[in-house]
């Protein structure tokens, strides 16, 4: 019994110091491993991993499997449920308006526009995490969104026809307004409603849908140059603060190198969907109807005051903020 004791105590001696008090996080999204938040998770874990020298492990979910969706996600890592996780931004508009911002119609249509507004409100976005015990860690952006379909979309009729899943009530408005019956839907939830043949639209990116392979039932994808929205990865407060500054330091610095790792994917990504799409019997219509898009810029422009309207003073300071970047 002497001897036994003895060799557990001699082979807990030779492990390295980082593997008897290593810190891990469970992190996880909604989202396929697939899609870009998907990649971000990976990209952070690794980052994380490699900068502590493994003394510090995230471990990324995808898909929903931890129970917890994009509009959950902050109560969730609020209360201790998980450590970190990522959701997507205007899922979280019940938390703080802040969140819809990214996913605002036409407001942001271009990857540069895209940055320049995410670094415009990122100060924003730590704050409001910050009121809710929260710490921002890293933003992850999406290619553009757009419409898949059964059918193609010709006119603003063929619109007023869908039964389409929307991912905020924001764009549930927009869709609304052309006469749509839209459904504010996590992405968790839209594959069943595809399945039992309940929705027949779904709006969303190449990204995400790509990796949900929606095309086994929307063959059309509209590139409405809707929005190019963001997820935004967080951790508890006490959980980083109870950090040593060692691996704070390794957290930070995984983060920034995780985002901007992000937006250069990005840079290739929409091509590489595209592709994607193309070889499983998606047909791509990059240039939709103009009576189409003038139908949702009207629409959206009433959505887009509603929400300046909940965000109050907050709104035009950084619509002020953002366009004085522009040329």
């Amino acid at each position: 019994m002497r001897r036994c004791l003895t060799l557990v105590l001699l082979v807990f001696a030779l492990l390295p110091a980082q593997a008897m008090a290593q810190t891990v996080w469970d992190m996880p999204t909604e989202y396929p491993q697939t899609a870009m938040p998907g990649l971000g998770l990976t990209t952070f874990a690794r980052k994380v991993r490699d900068e502590s020298n493994g003394a510090m492990i995230v471990k990324p979910s995808f898909d929903a499997t931890a129970g917890i969706k994009s509009a959950d996600m902050a109560k969730a890592v609020a209360s201790g449920k998980v450590q970190a996780g990522d959701a997507f931004s205007s899922a979280l508009e019940a938390e703080d308006p802040i969140f819809a911002l990214p996913a605002l119609p036409f407001l942001a249509t271009s990857i540069e526009e895209a940055h320049r507004l995410a670094e415009v409100a990122r100060p924003y976005y730590a704050e409001a995490l910050e009121r809710k015990g929260l710490r921002l860690l890293y933003l992850t952006p999406w290619p553009p969104t757009g419409i898949w379909s059964k059918r193609p979309l010709t006119t603003p009729d063929d619109m007023a026809k869908l039964t389409i899943r929307t991912y905020d009530a924001i764009s549930r408005e927009v869709l609304e307004g052309v006469g749509a019956k839209a459904e504010t839907i996590s992405f968790a939830d839209t594959m069943p409603r595809l399945i039992n043949g309940s929705l027949d639209a779904v709006l969303s990116s190449g990204d995400g849908g790509a990796g949900r392979k929606l095309w086994q039932y929307l063959t059309e994808f509209s590139e409405i140059g809707y929005a190019q929205p963001l997820s935004v990865a967080f951790v508890k407060a006490e959980a980083y603060e109870a950090l040593t500054p060692v691996l704070k330091g390794a957290v930070d610095k995984a983060a920034r190198d995780t985002e901007a790792e992000l937006w250069v994917v990005l840079g290739t990504r929409l091509q590489e969907n595209y592709l994607r799409m193309r070889q499983n019997g998606v047909s791509i219509d990059l240039l939709p109807p103009t009576p189409i898009i003038a139908a949702l810029k009207s629409s959206a422009a009433n959505a887009q005051s509603a929400w300046c309207a909940r965000a109050g003073p907050v709104c035009p300071e950084l619509m002020t903020k953002y366009r004085a970047g522009k040329p």
